[in-house]
């Protein structure tokens, strides 16, 4: 007769263990919220006052990654100080940073306090989400663990999903900082439900702090992803300043592997990469949020400034892109188990290259229905991406080391997008620079330079102009339109490398799944 094993939760605990999973996921919920509602609000935030704080197309950049940069950077550091002084302080304490940073944000005056408030938020946002993973296993038996872990990975996915059409939602209806101030009143409201119902806890053992990583990670990256938007800025990359700076960035992160290599407590174990199947997993994340982010930050100019469609229209576009994944990320393990990781991963980064090139062929006036194909196939794509390289990770490391591994994930997802905002945006700016430059002849110099930043400062210097820029809009919408079909080829030949770099490392069927197959074949002979 077996025994049950006796249970490591407290028992009142146990039976609320539902409810503080739904306040957990409502935390997760507007952190992940927050960046997929700024999606459709960046077309807004880009318009002259008084509708918007009339940024340029690298202020937008800068407001999306300085977000971005300073979660991925502290991400680490957030869980082992959660570890060390208790995860609900730091959960209630990393909301509060958020709710402060998200209403100052609403206020901005101008595009530089948006993105130093953005950065605020961030830094509330990297201690929130390690700290939701950890409270979660403290509260669940181990058996329960993997059925909470998928809901809170759900979660993630109701993100996405509702994200666009809440900022679209609110954009139609109100200002353009309505869409971080709406973060307020749910911040509260977690806050309250935090301190009645989740129990604190913390590793009797942490981890020793690595603030010198840090520092270089984040300084490295900062620079890096600035030379790279300050080259789109100027359309110029041979810029001395250009140059120099993203020399600097690289040289710091080299800086940054060595003293990781060298520390006996990094922030970031570089000796997991000498696993090729871990490298190719991670590798295979990054560049897929590399060509999807920046595939985003375009797609939202199309929908809104050429398409002529409202936030709201814009952001209910996005959907089929978010149910693919709903679908089809819980059901990729089917194809893992029959195909194998390297099959399933290499058909989905070939997907995201071939619908990357579809929008190299779309037009002002092309069928809106196939940009919604595009966008299904889009998020099918990356369903078979997500699930399997994050379970090749998770199995690529010892146990326990699981925690980290799931950070390390995390943090490449985040420079990722990062880069790919910075790059693809800086290949989209240049571009349309060069293709809008001949019809500026007529602006002053000054006047002229701004006009080129952007298709949004060219229809607002157009509309400024009356009857005179109307012959700047038509112009716009061409430069613009080349533009975008150079930067969704760039993207694809990204997924098209992604691609390659899992079929030649990623472990393909396992043994066992070749025998469960063959087996019933053995049988059928037989008879």
């Amino acid at each position: 007769m077996t025994t049950s094993p006796a249970p490591r939760i407290p028992e009142a605990v146990h039976r609320r263990r539902w409810a503080i999973l739904g306040v957990l996921m409502l935390s997760l919920l507007i952190v992940v919220l927050d960046n997929s509602i700024l999606n459709v609000a960046i077309k807004t935030i880009a318009t002259p006052a008084p509708t918007g704080l009339g940024a340029t197309q690298s202020e937008i950049e800068w407001a999306i990654n300085s977000y971005t940069l300073v979660f991925a950077g502290l991400l680490f550091t957030a869980g082992l100080i959660g570890d060390r002084l208790g995860r609900k302080k730091v959960l209630l304490g990393g909301l509060v940073v958020f709710g402060i940073g998200s209403a100052l944000a609403a206020e901005s005056g101008s595009p530089g306090q948006l993105i130093t408030y953005r950065a605020v938020m961030a830094l509330g946002a990297a201690f929130v989400m390690p700290a939701t993973l950890a409270v979660l296993m403290n509260v669940f038996e181990r058996s329960e663990q993997p059925k909470a872990i998928g809901i809170w990975a759900g979660g993630v996915g109701l993100a996405i999903a509702i994200g666009p059409i809440t900022g679209g939602a609110l954009l139609d209806h109100f200002w353009w900082g309505s869409v971080f101030l709406i973060n307020v009143p749910i911040v509260l409201v977690a806050l309250a439900l935090m301190v009645w119902l989740v129990p604190d806890s913390r590793d009797p053992k942490p981890g020793r702090l690595d603030p010198v990583g840090v520092v270089l990670s984040v300084l490295g990256l900062v620079l890096l992803v600035y030379g790279i938007i300050k080259g789109g800025e100027l359309a110029d990359f041979t810029d001395a300043k250009v140059l120099a700076t993203i020399i600097a960035g690289v040289v710091v992160l080299i800086g940054f592997v060595v003293h990781e290599k060298r520390n006996d407590h990094p922030s970031l174990d570089v000796t997991y990469f000498r696993n090729k199947v871990f490298s190719a997993a991670m590798a295979a994340i990054a560049l897929v949020f590399f060509a999807l982010m920046g595939v985003t930050f375009f797609g939202v100019f199309y929908t809104q400034s050429v398409r002529g469609y409202s936030p709201l229209e814009s952001g209910l576009l996005m959907l089929p892109l978010a149910a693919a994944q709903m679908i089809f990320a819980p059901r990729a393990r089917l194809l893992v188990d029959r195909f194998g990781n390297k099959a399933t991963t290499t058909a989905g980064m070939l997907l995201i290259a071939a619908t990357l090139a579809a929008f190299a062929g779309f037009e002002a006036d092309t069928p809106i229905w196939l940009l919604e194909v595009v966008f299904f196939l889009m998020g099918t794509g990356m369903a078979h991406i997500m699930t399997p390289t994050s379970v090749v990770i998770m199995q690529a490391l010892p146990r326990e080391k699981a925690g980290s591994a799931s950070a390390l994930s995390n943090t490449f997802r985040q420079v990722g997008g990062a880069l790919g905002i910075a790059v693809l945006g800086s290949v989209l700016a240049t571009s349309y620079r060069g293709g809008i430059e001949g019809s500026l002849g007529a602006l002053p110099p000054g006047l002229r330079d701004t006009a080129g930043e952007s298709i949004e400062a060219t229809l607002g210097i157009a509309e400024k102009l009356g009857p005179r820029g109307q012959a700047l809009v038509t112009p716009a919408y061409d430069a613009f339109l080349h533009a975008m079909h150079v930067t969704a080829l760039w993207g694809t030949g990204v997924a098209l490398i992604g691609a390659v770099v899992v079929a030649v490392f990623l472990p393909g069927r396992t043994p066992a799944a070749e025998a469960g197959e063959r087996e019933p074949e053995l049988i059928s002979t037989g008879d």
